[in-house]
């Protein structure tokens, strides 16, 4: 087994910085008696504040158990009663589960809830039972089942096959199913998914009436079917490739890839693992014994709770820790900087920043190696200019060998309330891999309308060679994708364009019909995607037309693969799929138009 480092890659300051320090300590020791001599006896040294403390307790809605813990079954079943149909609450819930076996329990999952071993390896902690996503609180319908997860466990459920039925931000990662995974709820009822990555699924995979699915970086022992868009990265026993019929996407390997920091135990310490990155992965981390990378003990982090403000956040990130944002809700009445390379920002159970008055969540500097995973950012109402920055307008440095990672971020705009942001996510950092979000503005809930929750662009990418995989944008106003930085691909991406539209003017885009939910600028001369997607359900006004889901400058560097537009019943249409390519939708029996390769 490969050794692993019992620390970062930032975990001590190079010698100089190092005896910077310890001079300015000196110099600091002696600077009482000089003081004496020359300043006014009212003058009164400034006080440094004292350090903030690393580590901690994970705080009340962290809930831990081990084999022996009693009534482990009847705590999971009371979250669960709390959070099944709380799409929009404020409850947010981890479930952690210390390695061992525990046996017949049914960990069912509801909104804002993640679940995960604090193992190194998924095999380390077992279930003989099921961590089972339904939609009974919806009727059978699991295109709502958003905002949960399961992480670094073992199943073996009941009757052989897990059910995981879930919609948008509900990632399956680092997972073991000693067994088959059904996608669909009960009654194979419509469903909107998902992601797995860095899974071993035994038996077959079964999507059943799931739209939109995408594997990354796993195994499984069979897939059954495919309705929309089935995209596979780097997957042992994935279908062979056959867009559109049936409509499977397969890549051999995923270009580069870094698995999400997860939360472990060493015997009795809490640690954060940080997997090492690959390039042309294929497969799990973890199936051949203990994964490569380093870890960091939670003493190096700032274990944040609700109620903290972004000035105590900055002052640990400054001070040299990383961040844990335990669960629940985190007003911000300025950004949170990160400015040191290798910086770690991992939240548990979908712990939640909202900005007020119109500042930007989140700011990182063109550094190395920033780690951002497992959180949800809601617009607050007054307007956003951004919510994420991932570098800052002209980032250059090359970061190749050690990207920055946005991994299960998830953007919310309206439905909780009202909120509104121009634009989502900005990525100025080159390399940058975007690995799995869902930018969201809301079509449903409270706050939303064309101008109420109001978001013109979800994700713009003006950095170089960043990698999407795993790109969910949903609803905004105008563009939903705008990409300016060259060499950029994208590996699946699912979209629907905004239901809410009230008429043709209010989408006109100079004299094209609507914005394209994926706009590749036209100063690009290297791009690439593979298995994208745009559905239209102009439900307001279905007469609307939408020229085209995909627009991007037709030269030879550019090229698209495995390409569909879909009209959802037959409100709204689209003319073409890509530029003036590809046939109109038609009719209302939301059969897709695809283009196979462009140009």
């Amino acid at each position: 087994m490969p050794r692993i480092p019992t620390d970062g890659p930032d975990s001590g300051r190079p010698a100089p910085a190092r005896r910077a320090v310890l001079g300015a300590m000196a110099a600091t020791a002696a600077a009482p008696a000089l003081l004496a001599l020359s300043s006014p006896a009212s003058a009164t040294p400034a006080k440094k504040p004292p350090a903030l403390p690393g580590g901690g307790d994970l705080g009340p809605n962290v809930l831990v158990f081990d084999p022996s813990t009693p009534n482990i079954q009847d705590r999971l079943d009371e979250v669960f009663r709390q959070q099944e149909s709380a799409q929009f609450g404020t409850g947010r819930y981890a479930l952690l589960f210390k390695p061992g076996t525990y046996n017949g329990l049914n960990a069912q999952l509801g909104f804002y809830t993640s679940i995960a071993g604090l193992g190194l390896s998924p095999d380390d902690t077992t279930i003989n039972g099921d961590v089972t996503v339904d939609a009974g609180w919806f009727n059978g319908n699991a295109t709502q089942n958003f905002w949960r997860s399961a992480e670094n466990l073992a199943l073996v459920p009941v009757d052989g096959t897990n059910r995981w039925a879930v919609a948008q931000a509900a990632p399956f990662r680092r997972m073991h199913v000693r067994g088959g995974l059904n996608l669909a709820p009960n009654g194979y009822g419509w469903a909107s998914g998902g992601y797995i990555a860095d899974s071993r699924i035994d038996g077959q995979v079964g999507p059943y009436s799931q739209q939109q699915w995408f594997t990354r970086d796993s195994s499984v022992g069979g897939w059954v079917n495919a309705v929309w868009n089935m995209v596979f990265s780097g997957v042992q026993g994935a279908p062979a490739q056959s867009f559109p019929n049936p409509p499977y996407t397969t890549l051999d390997t995923t270009p580069v890839s870094r698995e999400k920091p997860f939360l472990y135990l060493n015997g009795s310490e809490y640690r954060v693992f940080l997997p090492e990155k690959r390039t042309n992965a294929r497969g799990t981390t973890w199936g051949s014994g203990t994964p490569r990378g380093s870890s960091l003990p939670l003493s190096r982090f700032y274990v944040a709770k609700p109620g903290v403000t972004a000035a105590t956040l900055n002052a640990a990130l400054a001070q040299g820790l990383h961040l844990l944002l335990t669960p629940g809700i985190y007003h911000l009445d300025r950004p949170i900087e990160i400015n040191r390379a290798n910086t770690v920002v991992l939240g548990l159970g979908y712990a939640t920043l909202i900005p007020d008055n119109g500042v930007t969540a989140m700011k990182t500097a063109d550094v190395n190696g920033v780690r951002l995973a497992g959180f949800l950012i809601d617009a607050g109402p007054v307007n956003s200019a951004t919510l994420l920055e991932v570098g800052p307008a002209g980032a250059s440095a090359n970061h190749s060998a050690n990207p920055t990672t946005v991994q299960d971020v998830f953007v919310r705009i309206g439905g909780a309330g009202p909120g509104k942001a121009t634009t989502s996510m900005v990525i100025n950092s080159r390399h940058t891999i975007v690995d799995h979000t869902w930018i969201w503005r809301a079509d449903h809930g409270t706050g939303v309308g064309w101008e109420t929750n109001r978001a013109d662009y979800g994700i713009r990418v003006n950095g170089d060679d960043v990698l999407a995989t795993g790109l969910f944008v949903e609803h905004f106003n105008k563009y939903d994708v705008q990409w300016y930085g060259q060499r950029g691909r994208t590996i699946f991406f699912q979209n629907e364009k905004a239901y809410d539209a009230p008429d043709q003017a209010a989408i006109q885009n100079g004299s094209v019909k609507g914005y394209a939910a994926y706009k590749v600028a036209d100063s690009v001369t290297t791009h690439e995607g593979w298995g994208l997607g745009s559905y239209c359900y102009y439900n307001v006004d279905p007469t609307i037309v939408q020229h085209h889901g995909f627009a991007a400058p037709n030269v030879p560097g550019v090229k698209f693969h495995d390409l569909l537009v879909v009209s959802l019943g037959g409100n709204g249409q689209y003319e073409r799929v890509v530029n003036d390519t590809g046939s109109p939708t038609s009719g209302t029996s939301t059969v897709p138009s695809t283009v196979v390769s462009y140009p």
